[in-house]
């Protein structure tokens, strides 16, 4: 970032991020510790990754490889766990599995097989669908079950639980209400260790922690308006 006027506000939407999450939280019966916040970070530069590490955050979420690719290449050494959280393309997935720490958007038994075989063991969360538009990823729920045993099968990934995204338009804690069902009848009798639920986002994230979330893709709340793609 450019100058210390953006840095004061950066650590100031972070502490109200951070303070919404507790509230949630409270509201819910649970505790802040339970939940990780991930800053996504897309469009932005490596300078406010650094910042938000010197905030304390050491999660950061990328929804596009050749940024995310430069960006952990320029902050390498730092202490940051990297998320990819966008849509993959199997021809990618490789190339992503060098850098990336946690891939949030499997969904297809394709991607599954495209990161196989490599030396790296990669954290894994499959894609639900919850709405079935074209475009926006993730694998049909009645599709679930196939697809937790091919990437249980698969030992290259470890399989960490679900990640959904709420229908645009729609109420977002009964979508995410489906996905801790999906989480508890599919998953977890299949790998009782998969417990992460990542959903919630900047606009409904107190939602997501009410419905279960573990993990938590934030990005404008925290980054403020994010700048051009270029």
């Amino acid at each position: 970032m450019s100058g210390d006027a953006e840095q004061t506000e950066l650590a100031r939407r972070l502490a109200a991020v951070r303070a919404g999450i507790a509230d949630a939280a409270a509201a819910a019966s649970r505790r802040p510790e339970e939940l990780t916040l991930i800053a996504v970070t897309k469009f932005h530069p490596a300078s406010l990754v650094r910042d938000l590490v010197a905030l304390g955050v050491h999660d950061v979420g990328e929804n596009r490889h050749q940024e995310a690719q430069a960006k952990a290449a320029e902050l390498e050494g730092l202490p940051i766990t990297w998320h990819f959280i966008g849509q993959l393309q199997s021809k990618k997935a490789r190339q992503v599995a060098r850098y990336a720490d946690v891939i949030h958007s499997i969904d297809r038994a394709g991607l599954v097989d495209a990161l196989a075989g490599q030396e790296r063991v990669v954290d894994a969360l499959i894609q639900v669908d919850l709405s079935g538009e074209p475009g926006r990823g993730g694998v049909a729920p009645e599709e679930l079950d196939a697809l937790v045993e091919h990437v249980l099968a698969t030992p290259s990934l470890r399989l960490r639980g679900l990640m959904a995204v709420a229908p645009l338009g729609g109420l977002p804690r009964p979508a995410f209400a489906r996905v801790r069902d999906l989480s508890e009848r599919v998953v977890l009798p299949a790998a009782p260790g998969a417990t992460w639920l990542s959903i919630g986002m900047s606009h409904d994230y107190p939602d997501a922690i009410a419905e279960g979330a573990t993990h938590l893709r934030i990005g404008t709340a925290i980054t403020g308006n994010r700048p051009d793609a270029g």
